[in-house]
């Protein structure tokens, strides 16, 4: 694609970005075969290729996001699905990541529509503040219906998505340093994030057991929080590099370089917010100061199957301890396959645990949960999780697997088949308790 920057504009970091990932286009369209928001609504505009051509002439143009722009950036989920497909290696979600600061900067949103927005970016990232709105929302839960399509259906669904009863704050939910069972093997940080702690606390703490059990130590900073993903998304930037930066601190510390014990990997078991950490060393290239800490830290982020199949290659893995038999649909988040692009290693580790392992059909396509999506975007994804939760049930599964805990919450407010993190499932064919869900 030609583009027409002029050297003033260039002279911007992120623009110079842009302006490489632009160039890399070439109009061919094959990411609007695989385009979530294009499968539903049939707009070019609401094709990557459409939204790249309305980034470039906002851009070009140096002018501010218009209504246009806005409503079709909006709807982009950010599942990344044309950025396996795209032939050309256009870099999209460093595109739409600019550009989503870019409108954040320069367009005013509605009153109601900056105040959830805020909302949200509050809330979310602070584990007890989260835990108290939806200990609220639990309550109001009931009244959803109420609500109809108010603010575009945006209160009816923050209700509905909440849980009906919050689960209690796990004991293992502190920072500090979790032993290593036998002989250490490994040690490493573990995000403990922000939602998923509220929302799932038995992921973490399947994910804590399994590895000490394998003779990991596994450390947990106090400093070390959200990812920045969430903020990040909404085009937030100050708030979405605050957290980074923070991040990188805690677990630069407790490296060799950092002076810290040494760190062999840093896992992350919630897909969204490993794809954000494997970027850091992007997000912060710019600056003197974190560049190289926050390059190194990224090297280190594995999701935390990905982690389990390096270890086990050295070290072996236990044998199945818990029955198998159970047939499992997996479901690959988008941040897992066309994110971190780890499309089989979860399912060989289910497999190797003595699950019986079935793919899901039109497992390129987002479930619709996407972050905020569901919650910014509702009617569409309330179609996107329609259309996936048929495609899971006409598996006939047993129970449902995946690794982002935002496709857990969607896809579990679709179907009545049990929705576990795949973590749950390795750590009961190793030893550890049954997952709540499958009691």
């Amino acid at each position: 694609m030609q583009t027409n920057f002029t050297l003033a504009q260039l002279a911007d970091p992120d623009v110079a970005v842009a302006n490489e990932i632009l160039r890399k286009c070439v109009h061919c369209g094959f990411c609007t075969a695989t385009c979530p928001t294009y499968a539903l609504l049939g707009d070019e505009l609401d094709s990557p290729r459409g939204r790249i051509y309305l980034i470039k002439d906002m851009l070009e143009n140096d002018r501010p996001a218009g209504e246009q722009e806005v409503r079709h950036i909006d709807r982009c989920l950010s599942c990344l699905s044309c950025m396996t497909t795209c032939p050309s290696g256009v870099h999209y979600m460093h595109l739409v990541d600019h550009a989503r600061a870019h409108i954040e900067r320069t367009y005013r949103r509605p009153f109601l529509d900056r105040a959830i927005r805020a909302v949200l970016a509050t809330l979310i990232p602070r584990p007890g503040w989260f835990r108290l709105a939806l200990t609220g929302a639990g309550l109001a839960r009931p009244l959803a219906p109420l609500f109809g399509d108010l603010l575009g259906g945006r209160l009816r669904a923050m209700l509905e998505l909440a849980p009906k009863r919050v689960p209690a704050r796990s004991d293992l939910d502190r920072p500090g340093t979790f032993p290593a069972e036998g002989a250490r093997r490994a040690r490493v940080a573990m995000l403990a994030g922000c939602a998923q702690r509220v929302l799932e606390p038995a992921i973490n703490d399947a994910t804590l057991r399994l590895l000490t059990r394998l003779g990991v130590e596994v450390v947990v900073p106090a400093a070390a929080g959200c990812c920045g993903s969430l903020t990040h998304h909404m085009g937030r930037e100050h708030d979405a590099l605050a957290a980074v930066k923070a991040n990188v601190d805690a677990w630069w510390a407790e490296t060799a370089e950092g002076g810290g014990a040494g760190l062999d990997a840093i896992v992350i078991n919630a897909s969204g917010c490993g794809t954000t950490v494997k970027d850091y060393g992007f997000m912060l290239r710019e600056d003197p100061a974190y560049r190289d800490k926050a390059a190194a830290v990224a090297a280190l982020a594995k999701d935390v199957t990905e982690f389990l199949a390096e270890f086990g290659d050295a070290h072996g893995v236990p044998k199945p301890a818990a029955p198998a038999g159970l047939t499992v649909a997996y479901h690959s988040a988008c941040s897992m396959q066309h994110g971190q692009k780890i499309k089989t290693l979860p399912q060989a580790l289910l497999t190797a645990a003595g699950f019986a392992v079935k793919n899901v059909p039109e497992g390129h396509l987002c479930c619709g949960s996407a972050g905020t999506y569901n919650l910014l975007q509702p009617t569409l994804a309330r179609r996107l999780r329609d259309r996936k939760v048929r495609n899971i049930e006409s598996v006939e599964p047993d129970v449902i697997a995946t690794g982002n805990i935002g496709c857990m919450s969607q896809i579990g407010g679709g179907t009545a088949i049990p929705v576990v993190h795949t973590v749950e499932l390795l750590d009961w064919a190793t030893g550890g308790p049954k997952p709540a869900a499958l009691s």
